[in-house]
């Protein structure tokens, strides 16, 4: 788990992969969060593969991390 707030663009995108390494976590860990609620995902809509806001990765790692 990082100790400083990630640094990263609120509109970049990110698979479950890098938004687990960015919050140095286990890629298992941001899926069980994910399902309970405690992070938000969208869906590309011409692929339909879920990835994670910037926005969504700071306001995971304020609210739930630290």
């Amino acid at each position: 788990m990082v100790t400083e707030i990630p640094a990263c663009s609120d509109s970049a995108k990110f698979n479950s992969t890098q938004a687990a390494q960015i919050l140095g976590i286990h890629r298992n860990t941001l899926r069980t969060h994910t399902k309970m609620g405690w992070i938000r995902f969208s869906l590309c809509r011409r692929t339909g593969r879920v990835y994670y806001t910037g926005r969504d990765v700071k306001r995971y790692w304020r609210e739930v991390l630290f």
